[in-house]
């Protein structure tokens, strides 16, 4: 376990929401994403919108839509399918939210949170990549989180090398769990056909382009 000093934020619960969740916005060129449950996840509408006039609040996959249609890289590594709403959300835009710009991978060993933003700032903590996690909800409903925020580049460095790892299936051929794994990544195609196929869990009743979705023993996270 290599050792060292580094500069941190500790967030405790709204918190997430005000330096991590908005954050997103911001990204120039990429954005990481590990968790292990995927859920709808609402903010608040943009400043100076019809919809923050009245009080309204919009999906964040608005928000990484924005991102990838500037063309910032997205992804995101989960554990558990996401939630129905998720993924009507993201059937509704599976025209601009697409690999390359846009991908999600799934391994049900994923249970760390994380999130980089452009490779300078990174977020480790409790928090998933839900409403009661990293939305805009209210504080008697949200879940109690904690999680530290940090741009050091050490540890910048070490969590996207070990998402990475993950990511292009490098700990597959050693995973004891590969027989309940319905898509091993390391078997995933990388033309771009195969990828909008295999890469976002949507089921035939949601969009024709999702192949039927096997059962995934997820993780007890509540949200």
């Amino acid at each position: 376990m290599d050792r060292r000093r580094a500069s941190l934020s500790l967030l405790v619960d709204r918190a997430h929401y005000d330096h991590v969740t908005l954050a997103l916005a911001g990204a120039r060129t990429s954005v990481w994403i590990a968790t292990a449950n995927v859920k709808q996840l609402m903010i608040e509408a943009p400043i100076g919108t019809r919809d923050r006039a009245r009080g309204r609040y919009v999906p964040i996959l608005d928000t990484l839509q924005s991102l990838c249609d500037r063309g910032v890289g997205v992804r995101l590594l989960h554990a558990s399918p996401p939630s129905r709403p998720f993924r009507e959300e993201l059937a509704a835009r599976a025209a601009r939210l697409a690999p390359p710009g846009f991908q999600m991978r799934a391994c049900p060993r994923v249970h760390m949170k994380m999130i980089a933003i452009d490779g300078g700032l990174l977020y480790l903590g409790s928090a998933n990549f839900t409403g009661a996690g990293l939305g805009a909800k209210g504080d008697g409903r949200r879940n109690f989180e904690m999680g530290v925020l940090t741009d050091d580049e050490w540890m910048l460095d070490e969590a996207q090398k070990r998402f990475d790892f993950i990511w292009r299936g490098a700990e597959c051929g050693a995973c004891r769990l590969r027989r309940e794994c319905p898509a091993p990544l390391d078997g995933l195609s990388l033309d771009a056909a195969g990828a909008s196929k295999r890469l976002l869990h949507v089921p035939p009743t949601v969009s024709a382009r999702g192949r039927t979705r096997a059962r995934v023993r997820g993780t007890p996270d509540r949200g």
